[in-house]
Protein backbone atom coordinates (compact mmCIF):
# COMPACT_ATOMS: atom_id res chain seq x y z
CA UNK A 1 0.00 0.00 0.00
CA UNK A 2 1.29 3.54 -0.85
CA UNK A 3 2.57 5.80 1.86
CA UNK A 4 -0.19 8.78 2.82
CA UNK A 5 1.99 12.09 3.00
CA UNK A 6 0.73 15.18 3.94
CA UNK A 7 -0.20 17.86 0.56
CA UNK A 8 -0.88 21.57 0.56
CA UNK A 9 -4.08 22.66 -1.11
CA UNK A 10 -4.51 26.60 -2.68
CA UNK A 11 -8.15 27.45 -2.11
CA UNK A 12 -10.20 30.64 -3.15
CA UNK A 13 -9.12 33.18 0.27
CA UNK A 14 -11.77 32.91 2.99
CA UNK A 15 -13.20 29.40 1.53
CA UNK A 16 -10.37 27.22 3.38
CA UNK A 17 -12.97 25.77 5.98
CA UNK A 18 -15.88 25.35 3.33
CA UNK A 19 -13.43 23.44 1.35
CA UNK A 20 -12.73 21.10 4.20
CA UNK A 21 -16.20 20.45 4.85
CA UNK A 22 -16.88 19.87 0.99
CA UNK A 23 -13.65 17.41 0.93
CA UNK A 24 -14.80 15.61 4.16
CA UNK A 25 -18.01 15.08 2.78
CA UNK A 26 -16.54 13.81 -0.45
CA UNK A 27 -14.45 11.56 1.81
CA UNK A 28 -17.65 9.77 3.91
CA UNK A 29 -19.91 9.77 0.54
CA UNK A 30 -17.31 8.48 -1.28
CA UNK A 31 -16.06 5.97 0.90
CA UNK A 32 -12.21 7.19 0.87
CA UNK A 33 -11.87 7.30 4.41
CA UNK A 34 -8.97 5.02 3.96
CA UNK A 35 -6.59 6.96 0.97
CA UNK A 36 -7.73 10.92 2.40
CA UNK A 37 -7.45 10.53 6.03
CA UNK A 38 -7.32 13.89 7.66
CA UNK A 39 -8.08 17.70 5.99
CA UNK A 40 -7.15 20.34 8.12
CA UNK A 41 -6.94 24.31 8.45
CA UNK A 42 -3.94 25.26 10.46
CA UNK A 43 -4.98 27.90 12.96
CA UNK A 44 -3.21 29.89 15.51
CA UNK A 45 -3.74 32.01 19.11
CA UNK A 46 -3.22 35.44 18.36
CA UNK A 47 -4.05 38.09 21.09
CA UNK A 48 -5.71 41.26 19.94
CA UNK A 49 -6.45 44.71 21.27
CA UNK A 50 -10.05 45.89 21.02
CA UNK A 51 -11.38 48.63 22.96
CA UNK A 52 -8.02 48.35 25.39
CA UNK A 53 -9.39 45.12 25.83
CA UNK A 54 -6.79 41.74 25.23
CA UNK A 55 -8.74 39.36 23.37
CA UNK A 56 -7.15 36.20 22.11
CA UNK A 57 -8.58 34.92 18.80
CA UNK A 58 -7.81 31.91 16.84
CA UNK A 59 -6.82 33.02 12.71
CA UNK A 60 -5.75 31.17 10.21
CA UNK A 61 -1.82 30.58 9.64
CA UNK A 62 -1.91 30.22 5.81
CA UNK A 63 -5.39 32.15 4.55
CA UNK A 64 -6.08 30.30 1.05
CA UNK A 65 -4.53 27.36 1.36
CA UNK A 66 -5.78 24.10 3.34
CA UNK A 67 -3.60 20.69 4.48
CA UNK A 68 -4.71 17.36 3.36
CA UNK A 69 -2.56 14.16 4.79
CA UNK A 70 -3.50 11.47 1.90
CA UNK A 71 -2.55 8.74 -0.70
CA UNK A 72 -1.91 10.27 -3.92
CA UNK A 73 -3.31 8.83 -6.65
CA UNK A 74 -5.82 9.33 -9.64
CA UNK A 75 -9.11 9.26 -7.55
CA UNK A 76 -8.03 11.19 -4.38
CA UNK A 77 -6.50 13.59 -6.66
CA UNK A 78 -9.49 14.03 -8.54
CA UNK A 79 -11.61 14.53 -5.43
CA UNK A 80 -9.67 17.36 -3.94
CA UNK A 81 -8.80 19.13 -7.64
CA UNK A 82 -12.31 18.85 -8.34
CA UNK A 83 -13.42 20.53 -4.90
CA UNK A 84 -15.84 23.48 -5.11
CA UNK A 85 -13.50 26.40 -4.13
CA UNK A 86 -10.24 24.65 -4.47
CA UNK A 87 -7.67 26.19 -7.37
CA UNK A 88 -5.08 23.29 -6.64
CA UNK A 89 -2.48 21.82 -5.21
CA UNK A 90 0.36 23.69 -5.04
CA UNK A 91 3.48 22.12 -6.65
CA UNK A 92 5.06 23.25 -10.76
CA UNK A 93 2.05 22.82 -12.70
CA UNK A 94 -0.64 19.95 -11.64
CA UNK A 95 1.72 17.97 -9.58
CA UNK A 96 1.52 17.90 -6.13
CA UNK A 97 4.29 17.70 -3.91
CA UNK A 98 4.49 16.60 -0.79
CA UNK A 99 5.14 18.34 2.25
CA UNK A 100 8.77 17.21 4.08
CA UNK A 101 8.99 16.28 7.87
CA UNK A 102 11.20 19.28 8.56
CA UNK A 103 8.39 22.18 6.46
CA UNK A 104 5.40 20.20 8.97
CA UNK A 105 7.16 20.16 12.19
CA UNK A 106 6.75 23.80 12.64
CA UNK A 107 3.05 23.45 11.89
CA UNK A 108 2.51 21.16 14.65
CA UNK A 109 1.90 18.05 12.74
CA UNK A 110 3.49 15.00 14.11
CA UNK A 111 4.95 12.33 11.99
CA UNK A 112 5.04 9.13 13.29
CA UNK A 113 7.89 7.73 16.01
CA UNK A 114 10.97 6.56 14.86
CA UNK A 115 12.15 3.77 16.58
CA UNK A 116 16.25 3.24 17.11
CA UNK A 117 17.69 0.32 17.90
CA UNK A 118 20.46 2.31 19.24
CA UNK A 119 21.30 3.56 23.24
CA UNK A 120 22.84 5.44 25.11
CA UNK A 121 26.59 4.72 24.96
CA UNK A 122 26.10 3.10 21.55
CA UNK A 123 28.50 4.25 19.05
CA UNK A 124 26.54 5.45 15.82
CA UNK A 125 27.90 6.63 12.34
CA UNK A 126 26.03 9.93 11.14
CA UNK A 127 24.79 8.76 7.19
CA UNK A 128 23.52 12.30 6.47
CA UNK A 129 23.20 16.36 7.09
CA UNK A 130 26.16 18.71 7.96
CA UNK A 131 27.58 15.77 10.40
CA UNK A 132 27.66 13.01 7.58
CA UNK A 133 30.76 10.20 7.64
CA UNK A 134 30.83 11.73 11.89
CA UNK A 135 30.92 8.93 14.36
CA UNK A 136 30.19 9.40 17.80
CA UNK A 137 28.75 8.20 21.20
CA UNK A 138 25.16 8.74 21.97
CA UNK A 139 25.26 10.53 25.04
CA UNK A 140 21.21 11.42 25.33
CA UNK A 141 18.12 10.26 23.32
CA UNK A 142 15.35 12.56 23.42
CA UNK A 143 11.76 10.97 21.88
CA UNK A 144 9.56 13.58 21.77
CA UNK A 145 12.30 15.60 19.19
CA UNK A 146 13.24 12.64 17.83
CA UNK A 147 17.26 13.68 18.14
CA UNK A 148 20.27 11.94 19.74
CA UNK A 149 23.26 13.89 21.26
CA UNK A 150 26.59 12.98 20.15
CA UNK A 151 29.92 14.47 21.39
CA UNK A 152 32.10 15.00 18.32
CA UNK A 153 35.60 15.94 18.11
CA UNK A 154 35.44 20.12 16.77
CA UNK A 155 38.76 21.81 16.94
CA UNK A 156 40.09 19.20 19.10
CA UNK A 157 37.27 19.44 21.72
CA UNK A 158 34.47 16.70 22.31
CA UNK A 159 31.43 19.13 21.44
CA UNK A 160 27.50 17.46 21.64
CA UNK A 161 25.98 17.76 19.10
CA UNK A 162 21.98 16.68 17.93
CA UNK A 163 21.37 14.54 15.26
CA UNK A 164 18.22 13.03 13.94
CA UNK A 165 17.56 9.94 13.92
CA UNK A 166 16.85 9.60 10.37
CA UNK A 167 20.56 10.68 9.79
CA UNK A 168 22.58 7.92 11.66
CA UNK A 169 22.76 4.41 12.05
CA UNK A 170 24.21 1.98 14.49
CA UNK A 171 27.51 0.94 14.13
Amino acid sequence: MAEANWYVVHTYSGYENKVKANIEKTIENRHLEEEILEVRVPMQDVVEMKNGARKTVQKKMFPGYVLINMIMNDDTWYVVRNTRGVTGFVGPGSKAVPLTEAEMKPLGIKMENVTVDFAEGDTIAVVAGVWKDTIGVVQRIDYSKQVATINVELFGRETPVEIGFAEVRKM
